[in-house]
Parts: structure tokens; sequence; C-alpha cells
């Protein structure tokens, strides 16, 4: 017979040893959590899973059929696993050799793990992020962020409500500025003259750039494969131009958030303060061409995407 008497359900041909299991929760036949586990409120764990001892796994979890979740391993709530997804725990596995300890493995908030993808062990697949089908993670993915492959890379990212998120080209960009749906991120359509001599495009500073420069920078020889950004800034402006190639810039505020590509050498895109870039598919022979309105500052930069999300709620 299934449990009586408690505000979750168990599988009569389930071998359910722990009591810390949430309210809702649902563990179906023939799985086996251990003793030491912890599962949250709501959860569904699916045939043929198996949970160890060293484990926590949040609320309104789906972990469908033939999972194991190792120790170390740690889900936050509305985390979606795929069926034969396979979490690892030891980098040099031995038989019979045991570490001190098991790496600590992370998925954040809403994050989903596609059927049979494989997650080496230590890494963080960061909130709302998707790992695609048959994927190999061997280090960690950022929030948003849509990997495949193997090993898995970054292909895209997704928006607050999980669908890709839609590119804007700059052939639809009408010649000015142009207003986006990110809080105060604009795309600048600068001056262009062609002519048989070859072509000019020209901006002016606090005119087409809406502020005065400290410095720049350039980027380029980034492999494909290879993300940069990652941040906010809480008071430096930018604005980037794709001056050789193109790039994928995606640009968030919080609550909304719109990827960009900048493949025309005169068009920018401006990204006020306090709002989270990435750059990513940089083609072989990109260069990106970066105006900032302050000198370096490392304390002026945010590096944690938990911390900007809960900085720009709070304001």
């Amino acid at each position: 017979m299934a449990n009586t008497g408690k505000d979750y359900f168990v599988h009569p041909q389930a071998l359910c040893e722990t009591a810390n299991i949430g309210a809702g929760t649902r563990v179906w036949a023939f799985a086996h959590v251990l003793p030491g586990a912890r599962v949250g409120r709501d959860c569904n764990i699916c045939d043929h899973v198996f949970i160890e001892n060293d484990v926590v796994v949040g609320d309104r979890v789906t972990v469908k059929c033939g999972v194991q979740l190792w120790d170390g391993l740690r889900v936050a709530d509305d985390v979606f696993i795929g069926p034969n997804a396979t979490f690892t725990n030891d980098r040099f596995p031995r038989s019979k050799a045991y570490p001190d300890s098991f790496p600590k493995t992370v998925i954040c908030q809403g994050a989903s793990i596609g059927a049979n993808a494989t997650l080496l062990p230590g890494l963080s697949v960061g909130a709302h992020a998707m790992v695609g089908a048959g994927a190999v993670v061997p280090r960690s993915v950022p929030p948003n962020a849509i990997v495949v492959g193997n090993p898995a890379k970054i292909v895209g990212y997704v928006n607050p409500a999980g669908s890709e998120a839609s590119a804007l080209r700059p052939e639809a960009i009408k010649p000015g500025v142009q207003p986006t749906t990110v809080a105060g991120v604009t795309l600048h359509t600068m001056a262009m003259v062609p002519d048989m001599r070859g072509s000019l495009s020209v901006g002016e500073f606090e005119r087409d750039i809406p502020f005065k420069p400290a410095r720049y920078f350039l980027v380029y020889d980034v492999p494909t494969a290879e993300t940069r950004g990652e941040h906010a800034h809480r008071q430096c402006h930018q604005f980037l131009i794709a001056v050789k190639g193109s790039v994928r810039v995606v640009a968030d505020d919080g609550s909304s958030r719109r990827e960009f590509l900048l493949d025309r050498r005169n068009v920018g895109l401006y990204l006020p303060p306090m709002v989270w870039g990435i750059q990513y598919h940089y083609s072989p022979d990109a260069v990106l061409l970066v105006f900032a309105s302050h000198y370096y500052d490392p304390d002026d930069y945010i590096r944690d995407y938990g911390e900007f999300r809960s900085m720009v709620t709070d304001q």
C-alpha cells in the first residue's frame, strides 16, 4: 500500500527511507530515496529514480525516469530534469577509492536539464538555463543560457518566460536612435558615406553616442564558443560597435531581455548602467569596439546575476 497519514505520496513499489519530504510530493514506482536526502514540496519523482544521502531537492522539481542524483547535488526550486540525465560527482573515479568529500553541483532555480545530458561534477547550471538533450557539460552554464553539444556550447539565451530571445537585426533599424524593450538600451544608426574610394562611418560623442567616453577597449580573437561580458555596471555607460565581423549581444534589465545582432559598422548599441550584458557568437574575424564612460574600476562591476536581479528589484 502507499503511505498512510502523510501529506505526500509514495508508490507501494518505491523505497523511500527519508522522512524529509514536502507536502504534495509524489514518489513513483521503483524509485529509491536514501535516509539523508531532502526533497521539497510538490515534486514529481518518477520511476527508477535514485536519490543518494547528501542531496537536496527544492520545491516543484520534476525528476523524470532513470535519473540518479548523487551525493553533493543541490537542486533548486522549479527545476526540470529529463529522463536518463546523468550527474557525476567524482572527476577521477576508481573502484573502492572514495574522495574525502564530493564536489557540490548546483542546479539553480528554474533550470532545465534535457534527456540523456551528462554533467561533470562541481559545476553550476544558472537560473532558467536550458541544457539540451544529450549535451555533455564540462563547465558551469550561465543564467538563461541555452547549451547543446559535446562539449556543450552556448547557442542562445532564453527570455524571462523561458522561450528563446528574439534577435533584432540591424537592417531593421531606422536611421537615428531606436528604443528597445530593455530599459534604457537603445540602438543607434550613425552616418555612413560610401564612395568609390571606400566607406566612412562617423559618430559624435554626446550627440550620436549619448555620453563622453573616458576609455575604449577592443575585443577580438574570441573563439566562437566563448562568451564575454556576463556582468552589469553600477555607474559606467557603454557603447558597442562591431567594427568587423559580427557579435550577438544580450541585454537584460532584470525583467526584460533582448538579443541583438551587431554586424554593421555604422550601428551601435548603448548599454546604460544596471543592465546585464553578454556578448557571444563572435564570428572568427569579429572586432568589437566598446566606448566606456568611466575609467576601469573593478568595484563598478556586478558579476553575479542573482545579485544583479536583487539590486534591480530593490530599486
